[in-house]
């Protein structure tokens, strides 16, 4: 029989917000990797998976995960975690693999797999969606990401603030993952386009550490990697004004 390997989206931090098909995957798993970085420290996926496994079934696994630069050193790891996922599926008949957020949104997930299909062919590759940052953040915080016909766009501010500026001047509501590095010119770009007012961020969702406040707060000191904005669409038209 061929191996499975499963992206599990354990959500953004709260243990509450795994999916119960989330849980069973994890616990039908034979074992669970987990993405850390070379540092060593626990990180959210990890943190949430102890929630509801054992310790003695859960495997880390280094990724460069903050490696923004040196694109050598980010694939070396890739190929090394990817043997190491390999080596386990030659062993075991399904393995998952816990990611934050949902695996089909900026995950470490996607290229793992890619990695296993070349290494382990015939692998069966499946996922399991997670609730994701922009719904938790928005569910705390009471922001409404959409109505009737507006646009959503997500933008990794890691592609840079003209990127973020561009989707601020278009319609629809706009999500920012990954701006703490670059807070003062996120801030900037809102200001400059007239979207700072309605707009919130937040970080360390559903942790003990959690802030929530309005962009209008952001002062250009360096925040989180992991914080997330929301811009709200404008809206004039009063109830239903979209449809």
């Amino acid at each position: 029989m061929s191996s499975r390997l499963i992206g599990v989206g354990v959500g953004p931090g709260d243990p509450e917000l795994v999916t119960v098909k989330g849980v069973n995957a994890l616990r039908a798993a034979d074992v669970i990797v987990v993405p850390v970085m070379d540092t060593g420290e626990r990180g959210r996926a990890e943190a949430t998976v102890l929630h509801y496994v054992p310790e003695e079934k859960v495997l880390r696994v280094v990724f460069a995960l903050n490696e923004r630069t040196d694109r050598t050193r980010r694939e070396a790891a890739w190929d090394a975690a990817g043997e190491r996922v390999a080596a386990l599926l030659r062993q075991h008949g399904t393995v998952a693999f816990a990611t934050i957020g949902d695996p089909n949104v900026y995950s470490t997930f996607t290229y793992l797999a890619q990695t296993i299909a070349e290494l382990v062919p015939g692998t069966v590759v499946e996922t399991v969606p997670g609730i994701t940052a922009m719904q938790d953040l928005a569910a705390r915080s009471g922001a409404v990401l959409t109505e009737g016909t507006e646009p959503l766009t997500l933008v990794p501010v890691t592609a840079g603030s003209a990127v973020l500026k561009d989707a601020l001047n278009g319609p629809g509501t706009v999500v920012a993952y990954k701006f703490g590095r670059q807070a003062a010119e996120v801030a900037e770009a809102l200001r400059e386009t007239g979207r700072l007012a309605d707009a919130v961020w937040g970080s360390a969702l559903g942790l003990p550490e959690e802030s929530i406040r309005p962009a209008g707060d952001l002062d250009g000191a360096p925040l989180p990697y992991l914080s997330t904005l929301i811009a709200p669409a404008r809206r004039d038209g009063g109830r239903g004004g979209k449809l």
